[in-house]
């Protein structure tokens, strides 16, 4: 930890790096005042009810046709500026948050609401991963890992805390539809803010390096080289190995998002006393809960993958997590449900330094938009399965022992996927 501490001040000290930063910051603030209101419109709006299957579909529409589009999308985040992405995605949402903050005043439901929703989603998983591309360009060689935790946790605490802001102004708004729209429609503010903040940097600043970047796209370009970037993945057995890592805390995920979910809409919709009240302030507790794990990581991850290294750091995660998860989660209760919220936080983030680390120092910048591309579809696409597969097995409660068994087993599987894997060349 000790050793930490000069490399997070000489990337502050770095003008480009605090720029991309804040950037991120504010984006992301704007990200969790947007979540936090739709989450409130479709889950705990009493003009709305929706059950456990109708919750998944949600999710599914609202994530799986960028899932799909992703790795083409990654080609030109290769091409383009990825400052000019920014810029112009964040004002693009800013645009489209009003469209859905209109649609909720008005009552919509359904396709018209889902297709709003997608759009803004379709650009935030966009802007994400033009960051993560972007971020190598402002960051020495040697502290990508303390950049990435920086950098992602920073970001999932900005996120947390728009949710938490979107949550108490829930609380002030009017009941119902219109106090959910004038919510959502503050999250175009941060958007404008990130874009301001983005524009400040030079055209080429944030990458791709190659020449070819202003060149036009055919679409056959555009099949090669999204095929390119999946080849330099399975050439790079490191990489490779992060991905499934990613995608198996990412199923976990999705289950144990359904089961919080659905756990404070029934049987802890009360809470249980002033210290863990229910509905979506609990819920919002258990999200804070896992903001601090998510902080915690980034402090410990470094100084882990110092002593431990990537490889089995990523393992003991994976591992440890799952049997965690099972314990705390067992007592169906708000004190264990909020430890846990802990615990998937604290996984989350250390897992997802390690595998962005990786594929930043394992593949070149002219690959690095389209891997990172697939790397949010595997994420995305994992997610949204383990939502449709959890809405299918889980009761309305949410308690389901089984499901948290199958939680646990598939991080221990993950965990021993992934050291087989990348055990072959030898990990940093």
């Amino acid at each position: 930890m000790q050793r930490a501490a000069p490399t997070v001040r000489h990337l502050l000290s770095r003008p480009d790096f605090r720029r991309l930063l804040l950037t991120r910051l504010s984006a992301q603030v704007g990200d969790g005042v947007f979540q936090a209101s739709l989450a409130g419109t479709v889950l705990f709006n009493p003009q709305r009810a929706t059950d456990p299957l109708a919750v998944a579909a949600g999710f599914a529409v609202l994530l799986m046709p960028y899932s799909l589009l992703g790795p083409f999308a990654g080609v030109w985040l290769d091409r383009w500026s990825r400052r000019q992405v920014l810029v112009h995605a964040d004002l693009l949402r800013a645009g489209l948050v009003a469209v859905v903050a209109a649609l909720v005043l008005g009552g919509a439901a359904g396709l018209p609401l889902a297709v709003a929703g997608l759009a803004v989603f379709s650009v935030t998983r966009f802007v994400l991963s033009a960051l993560s591309a972007g971020l190598p360009h402002t960051a020495d060689a040697g502290t990508l890992v303390t950049a990435n935790a920086l950098s992602t946790t920073s970001g999932a605490v900005a996120t947390v805390g728009g949710g938490g802001v979107a949550v108490g102004l829930v609380q002030l708004a009017p009941a119902g539809d219109a106090g959910y729209a004038a919510v959502a429609l503050c999250a175009a503010l941060p958007y404008l803010a990130a874009a301001a903040t983005a524009a400040g940097f030079g055209r080429t600043d944030l990458g791709p390096d190659t020449a070819t970047r202003s060149a036009g796209l055919t679409a056959r370009q555009v099949v090669a080289g999204m095929a390119e970037g999946v080849r330099s993945v399975a050439a790079h057995p490191p990489a490779g190995a992060a991905l499934l890592a990613i995608a198996g805390h990412r199923v976990c995920y999705g289950l144990l998002t359904l089961v919080s979910l659905l756990l404070y809409r029934g049987p802890l919709l009360e809470g249980s006393g002033p210290l863990f009240p229910g509905g979506l302030v609990g819920l919002g507790q258990v999200v804070g809960a896992g903001a601090v794990g998510t902080l915690l990581a980034a402090l410990v991850t470094p100084a882990a993958v110092r002593r431990l290294g990537r490889r089995r750091w990523t393992a003991l995660l994976l591992a440890g997590g799952g049997a965690l998860q099972l314990l705390l989660g067992l007592t169906f209760s708000p004190p264990g449900v909020v430890a846990a919220g802990f615990v998937l936080g604290f996984v989350a983030q250390g897992v997802k330094v390690c595998v962005d680390t990786t594929l930043q120092e394992s593949l070149g910048d002219d690959v690095r938009g389209r891997v990172f591309s697939v790397y949010d579809t595997l994420v995305n696409v994992t997610y949204v399965a383990a939502l449709v597969a959890g809405a299918l097995v889980l009761p309305a409660s949410g308690v389901s022992v089984p499901v948290l068994v199958a939680v646990a087993a598939v991080y221990a599987l993950t965990a021993a996927a992934f050291l087989r894997g990348s055990r072959r060349p030898a990990q940093v």
